[in-house]
C-alpha cells in the first residue's frame, strides 16, 4: 500500500473576507476531490483572510501513480490561479502487508 499526502500553504490575494476566502476554498477542494478522488481539506490558517493551508491524502498500490497524482494535483491547483501555492510539503509512504502470522481460523464452534 503507498499513501501519498502533504500540506499546501497558499495565499489568497483577491480575498477581502472569511466570507470570500470559504468561497475560494469551496472551488479548489470540491474540483480537486472530484478530479483526483482525494480526501482533501483545509487545516490551518483558519482566521485569516489571505492565507490558507489545506491538507490532502491518496491512496494507492504503485509509488509511481501516487507521486504522479500528486504532482498532477499540485499543478492543477496552481493552473487554476485562484490562489498562488506558497510552498508545499509531500510525503510518500511505503506500507508493506503484515508480518507472517497464523491467524486461528477456527472461530467460535471450530473449523469452517
Amino acid at each position: 500500500m503507498v499513501i501519498g499526502y502533504g500540506i499546501i500553504n497558499l495565499r489568497l490575494e483577491n480575498s477581502s473576507s472569511l466570507k470570500e476566502k470559504r468561497s475560494i476554498l469551496n472551488k479548489i477542494l470540491k474540483r480537486t476531490q472530484n478530479e483526483f478522488n482525494v480526501s482533501i481539506a483545509q487545516i490551518g490558517e483558519l482566521n485569516s483572510h489571505k492565507f490558507a493551508e489545506i491538507g490532502f491524502a491518496c491512496v494507492g498500490n504503485d509509488s509511481r501513480y501516487i507521486n504522479g497524482k500528486v504532482d498532477h494535483l499540485l499543478k492543477f491547483i496552481d493552473n487554476m490561479r485562484v490562489a498562488e501555492i506558497l510552498n508545499s510539503k509531500i510525503e510518500i509512504m511505503v506500507i508493506s502487508g503484515f508480518p507472517e502470522t497464523t491467524f486461528n481460523n477456527e472461530g467460535k464452534y471450530g473449523g469452517f
